[in-house]
């Protein structure tokens, strides 16, 4: 349980002292410290249920902070509980408890903030690129954030599962398949790009000629009645794709857990679609079957086309029956991008209908889309994307002008960290305009900003002779700065800042917090001497403590943190 946690406890005891109420409970960390380092508006919220007890919602406020000072276990964390007007209950920190939390941090050093949940399972579905198509920059933001995600809950503790779920099957490879053909092309032959070339061309060409599309669906039916030409082209698609992902995963370090792509569920679409019609939750519709959405104001969906074929819903369908057999999860998260909201809304309100579980264990995580420096989105139907290789190779280029001697290593760390970081400060659901400047700029909020600020810390650490893993008794007597205080405030809301990114599907404020760490260490190292000082022993502890943080904070960003830059 952390601070917050705490607070919300105690005051949801004293709470049902006097009323039977349970409002919800807000409690922010405020902006200005002279409003404490945590407030509530809880007298305001909870005032009209006991109006008749108390003048306004200042007295209640005052009762209610007069009971919470009574806590043994607040005692021990605050120096002070105090009501403001018109009706705040705002916390002060302990100088004694910033340094007792000090010590956790360094005694426990990458497990801070850690926890244990393990009887939860959480399923994550992310990047899940196509097949036949380059990765571009919009497939990054899954795979970032999706990673992100993945990472923040399983150091929360969850038994945390990665699947990604690999688009090999559909009308686009009908698509390709008729490419293939018409242009008697061999396939092993020929990269990713070129593949992808092909299907910009088709779009093109069915344009002009609509009856084309035509000729793609029925490739893709024959390809799902197991047509053996059909197969074999699959296959040799399928083979090349996974080659160039490899490729691309390496150079992010990402590791998924499984990647069961649509193809694996094939045999499981007869027995779903069976389902759906004996449940009633789906009806024929003009030669297709459909699932209507009576009352939820969703448009209905096919589920079979009146060919026969399948859908993309179909085979999603089937992935959460596999998922919910194979992890009994207790959430699913899908990374995917906003342009496709309304099909995850009809998936599990889809779900919900078939009886297999409650919609509201599935989240969708919402990505907005990468844009051109003219605002425009790209698009791979049109030709209009960016390959997610070269930006990789341009951004480890830029990064080698940064390191000291050009280290590879280096570079590498930051560049790709630059990449990363650039997409995971944003909120998940804004859209992005590509900015070199901003990724790289090492006065703003950057990777390399943090890096650096994690490297400062380690090059004061390698000039001491023997590194302090402990804080003496002494050390709580001394006066603190206000450069100090802050450092020690930010350190302890660590816990809460992983929390909450976790719970709100949100990197960036795990970002936002590391960036605000770090500028506050910063001045702090301008400030104030570290070694040599009267204060050294604390300092010491002190910078250790923001690298730890710093390195733990990195790491669930998926970036590295080099010891120097």
């Amino acid at each position: 349980m952390d601070v917050k946690e705490q607070i919300l406890h105690n005051i949801q005891n004293v709470l049902a002292e006097i009323t039977d109420r349970k409002p919800y409970i807000k409690i922010d960390r405020p902006q200005d410290p002279n409003h404490g380092d945590y407030s509530t508006n809880i007298a305001m919220i909870a005032f009209p249920d006991v109006k008749s007890k108390f003048k306004d919602p200042f007295k209640f406020a005052q009762e209610l902070a007069a009971k919470l000072n009574k806590s043994g276990e607040l005692n021990e964390i605050f120096e002070r509980i105090q009501a403001q007007p018109p009706g705040f209950i705002n916390f002060w920190f302990s100088e004694e408890h910033l340094i007792k939390e000090l010590g956790k941090v360094l005694d426990k050093k990458e497990k801070y903030a850690g926890s244990d949940n393990k009887e939860k399972t959480v399923v994550i579905d992310y990047s899940s690129p196509n097949i036949a198509k380059a990765f571009g920059i919009g497939h990054l933001r899954s795979t970032i954030i999706g990673q992100t995600i993945y990472n923040l809950y399983k150091f929360l503790g969850y038994k945390t599962i990665g699947d990604n779920h690999l688009g090999d099957w559909g009308t686009q490879f009908g698509i390709l398949i008729y490419q293939v053909i018409e242009k008697k092309l061999d396939v092993e032959k020929q990269g990713v790009e070129k593949l992808e070339e092909l299907y910009v061309e088709f779009n093109k060409d069915a344009e002009e000629n609509p009856q084309l599309r035509d000729r793609a669906r029925l490739w893709f039916k024959k390809l799902e009645d197991g047509d053996v030409r059909a197969r074999e082209i699959w296959k040799k698609l399928t083979d090349t794709s996974l080659k160039e992902f490899s490729r691309i995963y390496d150079l992010l370090n990402i590791k998924i857990d499984y990647a069961y792509s649509e193809s694996f569920y094939e045999k499981m679409l007869p027995e779903i679609i069976r389902e759906c019609v004996d449940k009633k939750v789906a009806v024929e519709d003009q030669g297709a079957l459909v699932i209507k959405f009576p009352g939820d104001g969703l448009p209905p969906a096919i589920i079979r086309k009146n060919d026969g074929a399948t859908t993309y819903l179909t085979r999603d369908l089937a992935t959460i029956k596999f998922r919910l057999s194979q992890w009994d999860p207790k959430l699913i998260i899908y990374e995917v991008g906003v342009e496709q909201s309304l099909h995850f809304k009809q998936l599990f309100k889809a779900v919900e209908l078939l009886g297999w579980a409650k919609a509201d264990m599935f989240v969708h995580v919402r990505h907005g889309l990468y844009l051109s420096s003219d605002g425009k989105k790209f698009s791979t139907r049109r030709g209009k994307t960016i390959h997610l290789f070269k930006i990789l190779e341009e951004a480890v280029g830029r990064a080698e002008k940064l390191t000291k001697g050009g280290d590879k290593r280096i570079a590498k760390a930051v560049g790709i960290g630059a990449v990363k970081y650039f997409d995971l400060f944003h909120n998940p659901s804004s859209d992005i305009i590509f900015d070199w400047e901003k990724m790289f700029a090492l006065e703003g909020n950057s990777a390399p900003y943090l890096q650096y600020a994690f490297a400062r810390t380690q090059s004061v650490l390698a000039k001491v002779k023997s590194q302090k893993s402990k804080v003496k008794g002494e050390i709580q007597n001394q006066n603190l700065e206000k450069e100090e205080l802050l450092i020690l405030r930010l350190l302890i809301y660590f816990p809460e800042v992983v929390r909450d990114a976790a719970e709100n599907f949100s990197p960036n404020l795990l970002c936002n917090y590391l960036f605000e760490l770090s500028q506050v260490f910063n001045n702090f190292y301008q400030k104030h001497k570290i070694l040599g000082s009267k204060k050294e022993e604390f300092r010491i502890a002190l910078t250790s403590a923001v690298g730890q943080i710093l390195k733990t904070g990195l790491y669930l960003l998926g970036i590295e943190a080099p010891e120097k830059m």
